[in-house]
């Protein structure tokens, strides 16, 4: 959350309720910041509440989601101090599902989607920085984006297309989201999409095929802390099961003070130099 720019994202998960013999519906909010750690908070709730009890009250900056009304809701409680940014993949998913019901419309709106991945994709080949981003987004996308605003408006004043079609259902997500989609023009360090965050909750997806449901209500919070563990080792490619169990053999005899001693990011420094000696 220290670097004012955070990606979140939130996925149903299914939790016992005691007594009830039934299962009810809760969630893993997942927040990832590109480059860097990311983390599971379990909440029973979609509720745009929910993100208060994770986002410290002094966070200011860009929290970029898709266009669920909980964000835009949390935002306008906080005031000025968050701004809202888009999902370009949302709009291109959109754009996809009309693709057999509007061919030639859709199609041409998804080749200028395309051009906009491809400019992202010469700029992570180019390992550039943020600088180097705004400043080729504002010569080369900017133009596009531009383009693809005045033809969906166009396409929408026409009447051609009903919006209960998959096509005017599309053009009216874009248009409502379209101050949040400009965003990343503006700010190097903010990403096209919410892809990596979306990333991240896909092994809870794979997850829920296994073991169903949570016990209940209050193992979802562990539940998250063990993702949250799990998540950030593989962005460091270090064995989970090796990390956990040095780590847990080691809590006994620790301290409070000593436990950042043992997060991931400090546990695999501390492996670079067997690596290495390894390897010589």
């Amino acid at each position: 959350m220290a670097g004012g720019y955070v990606q979140v994202d939130e996925t149903p998960v299914d939790y016992l309720e005691p007594g009830n013999g039934k299962a009810r519906q809760g969630y893993f909010w997942t927040f990832n910041r590109p480059g860097g750690d990311g983390f599971y908070h379990w909440q029973t709730s979609r509720a745009a509440a929910c993100l208060d009890n994770v986002i410290p009250v002094n966070f200011i900056g860009t929290l970029q989601c898709d266009g669920y009304s909980a964000y835009r809701a949390f935002a306008n409680t906080r005031g000025q101090g968050i701004e809202l940014a888009g999902c370009w993949a949302h709009v291109r998913r959109k754009f996809y599902e009309a693709l057999e019901q509007a061919p030639r419309t859709s199609g041409w709106l998804l080749r200028q989607i395309q051009h906009l991945y491809r400019i992202e994709a010469n700029l992570r080949e180019q390992r550039a920085g943020p600088r180097l981003r705004q400043a080729v987004r504002a010569s080369q996308s900017r133009a596009i984006v531009e383009r693809i605003e005045c033809a969906v408006i166009r396409l929408k004043s026409s009447g051609r297309y009903l919006p209960q079609s998959l096509l005017g259902q599309a053009m009216d997500y874009t248009l409502s989201q379209w101050p949040t989609l400009e965003v990343y023009l503006n700010d190097g360090r903010v990403e096209l999409d919410n892809n990596l965050v979306e990333n991240a909750i896909r092994p809870t997806a794979i997850g829920k095929k296994n073991w169903l449901f949570i016990g209940d209500a209050d193992a979802g919070q562990r539940s998250a802390i063990i993702y949250t563990v799990i998540e950030n080792c593989r962005r460091r490619a270090l064995d989970p099961y090796a990390y956990l169990r040095e780590v847990l053999t080691r809590l006994p005899s620790m301290t409070n003070w000593q436990i950042p001693e043992v997060t991931p990011q400090a546990w695999g420094k501390t492996q670079l130099p067997l690596q290495r000696q390894a390897a010589s």
